[in-house]
């Protein structure tokens, strides 16, 4: 259950590689980096976790098949409805590496926590068919996902977004473009163990002054996005992640808005948070829930909106 960051040895020699191409200027030399890049992001493993041992009988599997997807692709996706019915939910976004079999722990403990879960792979992981993910791609399947999320929880005062690692970052994408909607759709968001953008994350794996920010095309610009987000917001942290350190989500929480929490979890890993934190990690969504939603402000289109 490892980390969704980028490989050190692998991160060293690609920004490296970057610098030639760029110095070199090929464009073939450029496509050829960006998908080793995608590979490097998206380590995806196939098969099921080792650890998993099959789905409980309460969960239903679903196919999203949208027109806008190639012959072929669909998004797999699970729906594990709580005893009550009229529970709050939470759609779960997974970092990288594993697909839904090797989040079955962290789904499992929200189950128990009272919450139903819509968890989803994004096409490329697990029984969701297509191409190699971008963060293009993973961000669209966020957004159909939220499409059957909002039919099997109709109550928006009722819905929680969930991003882990790189999940995070899916999740921040998707509430800061429903941050947008008036009335708000959404109760409120909840990341763990995610970064302020990928390339802070790669610039401290591969402890380089390179200009990697530059080098990449995968993103995954969090930090120029937590500002948008018009809603509660928990921030979850493991004190010994060795793979994403802690200083990341603290940042984001100190560049979020109002109302929001930081949950720092002492021993906890990159992937052991929720299970750490125990009753705190309960409270802390409880709390959420409980949050007065704040005022919404309506503002003018900026340049930096359209962009995003």
């Amino acid at each position: 259950m490892s980390s969704a960051s980028i490989p050190r040895r692998g991160l060293r020699w690609f920004v490296w590689l970057c610098m030639a191409v760029l110095i070199v200027g090929l464009p073939v030399g450029c496509a050829v980096l960006q998908h080793k890049e995608r590979e490097l992001v998206f380590r995806i493993e196939p098969g099921t976790a080792g650890w998993y041992t099959g789905l409980p009988k309460a969960v239903q599997e679903f196919e999203l098949k949208p027109a806008s997807f190639k012959a072929g692709q669909n998004i797999h996706g699970w729906w594990y409805p709580a005893t009550n019915k009229d529970a709050p939910a939470i759609l779960y976004l997974h970092g990288v590496r594993w697909n839904l079999t090797g989040q079955l722990f962290r789904i499992e403990q929200l189950h128990a926590l009272g919450f139903s879960v819509l968890a989803i792979d994004y096409r490329g992981f697990g029984q969701s068919h297509g191409d190699l993910p971008s963060e293009a791609t993973v961000y669209e399947d966020a957004r159909i996902a939220w499409e059957r999320f909002q039919t099997l929880q109709p109550d928006p005062g009722k819905r929680l977004i969930y991003g882990h690692s790189l999940g995070g970052a899916v999740a921040i994408d998707l509430a800061a473009e429903l941050g947008k909607q008036v009335p708000l759709p959404v109760r409120g968001l909840v990341i763990e163990s995610t970064f302020t953008s990928l390339a802070d994350v790669a610039t401290a794996v591969a402890n380089t002054s390179l200009p990697v920010r530059w080098l990449l095309s995968q993103k995954f610009d969090s930090i120029d996005k937590i500002a948008d987000i018009h809603m509660p917001l928990l921030v979850v942290h493991g004190l010994d992640d060795r793979y994403v350190p802690p200083r990341f989500s603290q940042q984001l929480f100190e560049a979020a808005q109002q109302p929001k929490h930081l949950l720092l979890v002492p021993g906890a890993s990159h992937n052991n948070s929720m299970n750490l934190a125990g009753r705190s990690y309960g409270q802390a969504l409880e709390n959420l829930m409980r949050t007065k939603m704040p005022a919404q402000v309506v503002t003018h289109s900026t340049g930096r909106d359209n962009a995003s």
